[in-house]
């Protein structure tokens, strides 16, 4: 039987050339939403990464393996495309095209296909061709520099604000809007989806405040990025530490009442007294354990929280009862996101193991050439 899958994505076909980072995450997120998802795994053990029975990122997928430098490996990879509705692609700016299957190759076979390239710098550009990790582009945009207390070094918010915020949600969003357009005309596109641009247009607010002359452009000194004592972490006394948003006036009020902060301290928005503000706060914090102050807190419209780690974060009463994380095949995850109340994704597959479908998708996608000793020029 072909593959069967809920989700608003169900039977929308994905090929997705193997690579690492924000490719496979995107892909992922197809597959957790639905489409079928047959990932093209190249021969040997992954170059990088954990190894492929935990790679969360490559569930609910499918895999077969094709050596793209083999004689027959383009071709396999095109009969693949011919029958799907997406690819994505991380290769460097070139590579696809010297191995047979670019945009050109891909549709003349298939005009209708929409063919997604993720990469950090972009198809074209004087850094096209360079190497580089989401930390370079995060910083290239913008975006690492703004993370920080004032006159110390920037925080590394993991490789999360880059490669999968700034490119594999702006590379799905670039996929579904390219698909919606080939299904109204029957013409396909490439959707140039660079890190640099989405990293960069997810500051667009920060530029607003910019011209308003209600941002300052350096980092640990504004409303949003720990310079504001009411937007900020504390550190608790049993080393532990807690988040305070409390923005709005009357969230901060509630804020200030259970915190039980002295009646003669200075206001929210005195700037010049924050120091003083920001003292006095974490004196406060300093005196109670971080379950203390959860208990305090949790519930109210005081706007903290406790800073978790991800074990914890999993096993939160609230994230819980909403299903945020779950476990499949013995491996605790994110569940599918976000939801929706008449196609809901799911987890149907564990990681895909490199090759272990070729015989599904062979069959469910008609390209008798995966199967070992046919001859994929009689395929089509």
């Amino acid at each position: 039987m072909p593959e069967r899958s809920s989700g608003p994505l169900a039977g929308v076909r994905v090929v997705e050339l193997a690579g690492i980072g924000p490719g496979p995450f995107a892909a992922m997120l197809l597959a957790d939403l639905g489409a079928d998802v047959v990932r093209v795994d190249r021969p040997g053990p992954p170059a990088i990464g954990p190894d492929p029975g935990h790679d969360v990122t490559n569930r609910n997928k499918r895999s077969v393996v094709i050596d793209l430098k083999s004689p027959e490996g383009p071709g396999l990879v095109l009969e693949l495309v011919e029958r799907a509705d997406l690819l994505i692609e991380g290769y460097r700016p070139g590579v696809a095209e010297r191995l047979g299957v670019g945009p050109e190759a891909c549709l003349a076979r298939n005009p209708a296909l929409v063919y997604g390239r993720i990469t950090g710098w972009g198809q074209d550009g004087p850094l096209a061709a360079s190497a580089g990790h989401d930390i370079g582009y995060a910083a290239t945009a913008g975006v690492l520099g703004l993370i920080g207390a004032p006159g110390q070094a920037p925080a590394i918010p993991v490789n999360l604000l880059g490669d999968y915020a700034g490119g594999s949600l702006y590379l799905v969003v670039g996929l579904l809007a390219a698909l919606h357009h080939a299904r109204a005309t029957g013409t396909g596109q490439v959707v140039d989806a660079a890190i640099v641009d989405g990293a960069a247009h997810l500051t667009a607010i920060l530029w607003g405040l910019l011209a308003a002359g209600q941002w300052q452009d350096r980092r640990g000194v504004n409303l949003l990025d720990g310079g504001a004592p009411c937007y900020s972490v504390y550190r608790t006394a049993d080393g532990e530490y807690m988040a305070v948003g409390a923005l709005e006036p009357q969230f901060y009020a509630e804020f200030t009442r259970l915190l039980e902060l002295e009646a003669d301290a200075p206001g929210q928005f005195e700037s010049a007294r924050w120091p003083e503000l920001r003292e006095r706060i974490a004196a406060r914090f300093a005196t109670r354990t971080q379950a203390e102050w959860t208990a305090v807190f949790e519930g109210t419209d005081a706007c903290t929280a406790p800073v978790l780690t991800l074990g914890q974060a999993a096993g939160h009463p609230h994230l819980t009862a909403r299903g945020t994380y779950t476990a499949h095949q013995g491996i605790t995850q994110p569940a599918p996101a976000p939801r929706f109340s008449a196609t809901p994704g799911g987890l149907r597959r564990p990681p895909a193991q490199p090759g272990a479908h070729t015989e599904e998708v062979a069959r469910d996608w008609g390209v008798a050439g995966l199967l070992p000793g046919s001859d994929p020029t009689t395929d089509r």
